[in-house]
């Protein structure tokens, strides 16, 4: 199977968990359910497509510090290939409050640099190296778009919650064959993605959640996808991360697209049942035999 390439996003999570979000008065909450974890959409692209026994190596920068370092750890512990460059504004962390219908308000604590001294050659070696290349949206890969760029490989992005005319989103646009997006922000979605395929884009994927996901195809073929029912939600983390994953996973197989929406599908079902990125029992076994319990 090809190798991925993926480019930006680490960072360590404090999880508070909660039976809904408090109203937006002084009040003190006596007791919620606590978690850390390994966060952020590199990571957890990374670890899904580990499990999946997808080829692949992650690059992102975290700082040389507590938590930066338990990163490392636990991404070494999981056999990801991770290279990373150290940040001097340490490693980004993030709140993340959720409540019990998958809902998440996240707050960053920290973030990354903006601009770094990356090691560019190193870089550059693991992206000739690769089949594929996922660029994710921190703003320190904005730097590494000219190189990425430089080498032709096909090139994924996943621009989560994307708002048109977002000047952020821009380069990442420009350098990608593949789009992934949610529909959270997007008034008209249909129009938005079939916006992104005439620049030129290959496909168009947009999840919206509990309403599940479309595709949009370059030659103009839409497909559609019912989320899964019957999955008991423990932590909407890494969902999204999950689907992308498992679409990715069904696409190197040389899978219909229709099949594609259905692998990711399955992989962000099985994500929100942990409280972990991506749930701990993920295999290609278990992927495949799920497809054939739940689509066949």
């Amino acid at each position: 199977m090809k190798h991925i390439f993926i480019i930006g996003g680490t960072t360590f999570d404090h999880i508070i968990s909660l039976p809904e979000f408090p109203e937006p008065i002084p009040q003190t909450i006596h007791q919620a359910g606590f978690n850390e974890a390994t966060g952020s959409t590199g990571a957890g692209k990374a670890l899904c497509l580990k499990k999946l026994g997808v080829s692949n190596s992650l690059y992102s920068v975290l700082g040389n510090d507590s938590y930066g370092h338990r990163i490392i750890d636990h991404l070494e512990r999981e056999s990801v290939d991770f290279v990373y460059d150290f940040d001097p504004q340490g490693t980004e962390r993030h709140v993340n409050l959720m409540d019990a219908q998958g809902g998440r308000i996240s707050i960053f604590v920290t973030q990354s640099s903006e601009n770094l001294d990356f090691n560019f050659a190193r870089i550059e070696e693991h992206i000739q190296k690769s089949d594929v290349v996922v660029l994710n949206i921190l703003s320190y890969c904005k730097q590494l778009v000219p190189i990425v760029k430089k080498y032709k490989k096909p090139v994924w992005t996943d621009l989560h919650d994307y708002s048109e005319n977002n000047p952020y989103h821009v380069p990442f646009i420009e350098a990608a064959d593949y789009i992934f997006l949610s529909s959270d922000n997007l008034n008209d979605f249909r129009s938005a993605m079939k916006g992104l395929i005439g620049m030129g884009k290959e496909l168009v994927v947009c999840t919206h959640g509990k309403e599940g996901a479309t595709a949009l195809t370059k030659d103009g073929q839409w497909f559609e996808e019912p989320a899964l029912r019957n999955f008991s939600l423990i932590d909407a983390n890494g969902a999204g991360d999950n689907f992308f994953s498992g679409f990715l996973y069904g696409f190197l197989k040389n899978e219909p697209i229709a099949n594609c929406l259905k692998y990711g599908t399955l992989c962000g079902a099985y994500c929100i049942t942990s409280p972990q990125l991506v749930f701990e029992n993920l295999s290609a076994d278990l992927l495949e035999d799920g497809f054939l319990k739940y689509y066949r």
